[in-house]
């Protein structure tokens, strides 16, 4: 590869870090396989190749990239050090995470890292052991009215709240959405480049379509753009970005003092509506869109009714 394109690449993977321009391209191919076969938001993505850079880079530094003379102890060190700078169960979890995401591809590459992967140690973590953060009624409805007193763009933040909320939408594919995605006379929206690399169908619950039709017949520009959700500053025909609707969820929620609430909070309570409502986990897991049962299994710990009557022995009985 030419120094254009290896130039090219540097700008491309993360314009402010310093990275080579090895470094740099190594990371493209490495995030185009994220993107293209494993299927992650770009969120994950740049997570994972700005943790990855930063062992190529201390390893490497302006020489070419051989995974060949990466040795275990290179990897350890790193672990250790990165640990030292921030230490917390989140972080070490996405250090190890992003480290073993990179041998795997370097597998597929036709590198032998078993060396490398076997010094990756999992942090302590025991599965289930937090509920997820959920609105309750009275927050839900609180959250709703809070729109009323927005000046700018109410009923476009109203719609995407009801698109998390009703649906499960994640902010990105909130984001993507198009007028040509909504059927309204059969009732259902498509769901085009999900995190699953599929194509998704999903009913269009009554209040979310009243929403979007108030907000496209009543407040969104006049333009030929097919997105439904277009910025208010910048260019008012330019569709919105994920990280915008992640503000609008987040600035809903601390003007009724959830100060720490995210767009994802949403996607939890509609999790936990439906399992009150006597749903099953794999008809939870559809509703998401989970690719696996076991990201789903969570939800299992807000049956308490149905948890209550399991019978457990008394303490002291022998059985």
């Amino acid at each position: 590869m030419n120094h254009t394109s290896l130039s090219r690449a540097a700008r491309s993977v993360q314009p402010s870090a310093p990275f080579s321009l090895y470094v740099a391209e190594e990371l493209r191919r490495y995030d185009e396989h994220l993107r293209d076969v494993r299927g992650l938001s770009s969120g994950t993505r740049r997570q994972r190749t700005s943790i990855v850079g930063r062992l190529l880079r201390r390893k490497f530094a302006e020489r070419p990239i051989d995974v060949a003379k990466l040795r275990p102890e290179d990897v350890r060190r790193f672990l250790a050090d990165q640990l030292d700078a921030r230490r917390s169960p989140s972080n070490a979890s996405q250090l190890a995470s992003a480290l073993r995401s990179y041998f795997r591809y370097r597998t597929i590459c036709g590198d032998q890292v078993g060396g490398l992967t076997a010094v990756i140690t999992n942090p302590v973590h025991w599965k289930l052991a937090s509920l997820p953060r959920a609105l309750n009624p009275d927050e839900v409805d609180r959250l709703l009215q809070s729109f009323t007193t927005v000046r700018r763009s109410p009923k476009r933040g109203y719609a995407i709240v009801r698109c998390a909320l009703d649906m499960g939408l994640r902010a990105g594919e909130i984001a993507r959405l198009l007028i040509g995605d909504v059927d309204w006379h059969a009732g259902t929206v498509t769901l085009r480049g999900t995190k699953s690399l599929r194509q998704d169908i999903l009913p269009l619950p009554m209040e979310t379509g009243q929403a979007l039709a108030d907000y496209l017949q009543h407040e969104r520009p006049h333009t030929s753009n097919p997105a439904i959700f277009l910025r208010c500053q910048g260019g008012c025909d330019q569709p919105i970005t994920s990280m915008a609707i992640q503000k609008v969820i987040k600035r809903a929620g601390r003007r009724i003092g959830l100060m720490h609430f995210s767009a994802h909070a949403l996607r939890h309570t509609l999790a936990c509506r439906l399992v009150a409502n006597g749903s099953s986990l794999k008809e939870v897991a559809d509703v998401l869109r989970h690719r696996s049962l076991e990201t789903t299994r969570i939800y299992a710990k807000l049956d308490t009714p149905k948890l209550s009557t399991v019978p457990l022995p008394w303490p002291g009985s022998g059985s």
